[in-house]
């Protein structure tokens, strides 16, 4: 156990594949990640979610799917279980699983608690991704449709980073500039890439305060 928290996780792989087939009730993929510059494996809709809020994040430095196998005994049997991710940031590494909370039955809450011994010895921090509150994924739907890179030919960007310090919304930051369809945009790529600050404690919209985090034209 001790050893395995050495190993660089870009060394390591999915300890098994992603599966396509007719009529299966999970949608396997692969979720593009800017933090990384690569693709990685999602099994679920949900899972890819936990990738997207990783990314956004902004501390992520790798993540590798399906990163171990664990084997342990419970008071009835042998048992197996493959944790969904493992997460490597700059503030530690996360040992991660994804199950909607409605899902987990008295077997996953064995195989979460085998998870967070192994979390421990190893240094790690764990957690079970099983619930979101569903305004926080959608904006970081929008968020995300901007995420990539993005160029400013019209010079919009140091003047809503400007005005973003004058306690302005989303809306009335849009409407300061002469081309309010392109500076929708810029705005939701400074938010992505925390240039620019928004709550999420409620529904994003026009109506949503954006704030600049290093001050006024920072």
């Amino acid at each position: 156990m001790r050893d395995l928290a050495q190993m660089p996780p870009a060394d390591g792989g999915p300890t098994r594949w992603f599966s396509w087939r007719r009529g299966q009730r999970h949608r396997p993929g692969l979720q593009f990640l800017v933090s990384t510059g690569r693709h990685h494996g999602a099994e679920s809709l949900e899972e890819a979610r936990v990738l997207l809020a990783l990314d956004f994040a902004g501390d992520l430095i790798d993540v590798v799917s399906q990163p171990l196998k664990l084997r342990f005994q419970t008071a009835q049997r042998h048992r197996e279980h493959t944790p969904d991710f493992l997460a490597v940031t700059r503030s530690g590494t996360w040992l991660i699983d994804v199950r909607p909370r409605e899902l987990v039955r008295s077997e996953d809450l064995e195989s979460f608690a085998a998870t967070a011994e192994v979390a421990l010895v190893c240094g790690w921090r764990y957690m079970v991704a099983a619930e979101w509150r569903t305004h926080v994924l959608a904006a970081l739907d929008a968020f995300s449709a901007q995420r990539r890179q993005l160029g400013d030919p019209l010079g919009l960007r140091p003047a809503l980073l400007v005005s973003a310090g004058q306690g302005l919304s989303f809306g009335e930051l849009v409407d300061t500039t002469p081309f309010p369809p392109v500076a929708r945009a810029q705005l939701l790529h400074l938010l992505w890439h925390r240039r620019l600050g928004a709550d999420l404690g409620g529904p994003f919209g026009d109506a949503s305060l954006v704030v600049s985090p290093g001050g006024p034209g920072r």
